[in-house]
């Protein structure tokens, strides 16, 4: 018993240190050595000095060791708050979690004290995966310069509503971010979220997304296309051409890490953030949205490195609907129908052309032009039924027979046909 309550357990820190004091102590190396050597002022050296004269070498270790911090946090707060964290807030990482806590229940916990609590008591939840190495790039120094851009496919209501998918942006300058949920993604959804993102912030200089068949055509050049040097375009690229805006075309997801990173986050914040708010549809989404994105961008945004910014006014507001829109030129029959998504249309306006314009619209209608002309038409619900007429009965070819007076039966032709059955006869007797 008495061996263990003289046994010491110290550090290789403090190990180190007693071995140091010890040398000062037998004067083979000077106090102002001594404090050299450990990295701490002579005035400490002689505080531990003493210490060590008066209770040995149990002098060099921390008066608090052993004792309760006067700072802990008690022990009903670390239940209430595990607590919470396992069944209300499951899942959510000890950074989120903590901000949970101190916004709804007014309980300060830092993110590394919840964080050794998670694993004191395996709490699950979600840690961030190692990642390889990768050429950083240098933010853009305007805002506006860049804004990437594009969609997230995930499962964002946990099964509580539709399937949906976000489409997000982010500047490139100052990470501030713009997102809203679509049924899909296509060039619809792209043209609305860039409109709203516009009308927002105003146009920027140019946007950064992937390859997607929305936003780059994989079509083959044609043969005017080649005599020109015209590459195939997009419905999107052809409208971010008129507005003005540079589309650039990433090879691979890490090219725009920036977005990516942006999508990991939410599909953690975001989605929990929603399971507690209730919200079960896309219209409830981005309703969501417009008072969350704020809030984040308040938070997480960041100045630009310089102060001017690339973003640009609208113009003519009034023919941006015209511009971001699908425009597929139709060939106008003889009867004044044209055909378009597999439906028949009626175009109503006397006109003379081989070719209209069908204009389809981000807010789901539909226009046909001619011109510039806004046509007048409608759709034909059912087709006319063709009458059908009575089947003809196949006429009967008789075998016509020559009269007896046609020169085929002249007594001249009677005798040589007579002439050839002879000699007929005769050559088969001979054999």
């Amino acid at each position: 018993m008495m061996a263990e309550e003289d046994r010491i357990t110290m550090s290789q820190k403090e190990s180190n240190r007693l071995y140091v004091i010890r040398q000062a102590m037998d004067k083979a190396i000077t106090q102002e050595q001594a404090a050299a050597l450990l990295d701490i002022t002579a005035r400490q050296v002689r505080r531990i000095v003493r210490s060590v004269r008066k209770e040995g070498d149990a002098g060099i270790c921390h008066r608090s060791r052993g004792k309760r911090a006067h700072n802990r946090i008690p022990d009903r707060i670390k239940d209430k708050a595990t607590a919470l964290c396992r069944d209300r807030y499951r899942e959510f990482g000890p950074t989120h979690a903590s901000e949970k806590l101190l916004k709804v229940h007014h309980m300060t916990v830092s993110d590394e004290t919840l964080r050794g609590w998670f694993q004191q008591e395996h709490i699950p939840y979600r840690s961030r995966k190692k990642r390889p190495h990768r050429q950083w790039r240098t933010r853009k120094a305007h805002r506006g310069e860049m804004v990437q851009m594009d969609g997230s496919h995930h499962d964002w209501f946990e099964g509580r509503g539709p399937a949906c998918v976000l489409m997000g942006y982010i500047d490139d300058a100052t990470g501030r971010v713009y997102a809203r949920f679509y049924e899909y993604e296509g060039t619809l959804p792209a043209m609305d979220s860039f409109k709203r993102y516009i009308r927002l912030y105003g146009l920027p200089r140019s946007v950064y997304l992937d390859r997607h068949t929305t936003y780059k055509s994989m079509a083959r050049q044609t043969v005017a296309e080649e005599l020109n040097d015209i590459r195939p375009m997009s419905h999107f690229e052809k409208s971010m051409a008129e507005l003005g805006v540079e589309v650039i075309h990433a090879y691979s997801p890490q090219a725009k890490g920036r977005i990516e990173r942006l999508f990991g986050t939410f599909q953690d914040r975001v989605v929990k953030e929603m399971r507690l708010a209730g919200v079960t549809n896309i219209g409830e989404g981005n309703t969501f949205l417009d008072g969350y994105l704020p809030e984040y961008n308040r938070r997480f945004a960041k100045e630009a490195a310089k102060r001017a910014n690339y973003h640009r006014p609208i113009v003519n507001k009034r023919a941006l609907d015209t511009i971001l829109s699908i425009r597929t030129e139709r060939a106008l029959r003889n009867d004044f129908t044209i055909t378009h998504n597999k439906k028949l249309y009626q175009i109503k306006s006397n006109i003379r052309a081989k070719k209209i314009i069908v204009q389809e619209r981000t807010d789901g209608s539909m226009r046909v032009l001619h011109n510039g002309l806004r046509l007048k038409f409608k759709e034909i619900e059912a087709r006319p039924l063709k009458e059908k007429l009575p089947a003809k009965r196949p006429r009967l070819i008789r075998a016509h027979t020559q009269p007896v007076t046609h020169p085929w039966k002249s007594p001249a032709r009677a005798l040589i046909k007579a002439r050839m059955q002879r000699q007929a006869i005769s050559q088969n007797r001979t054999f």
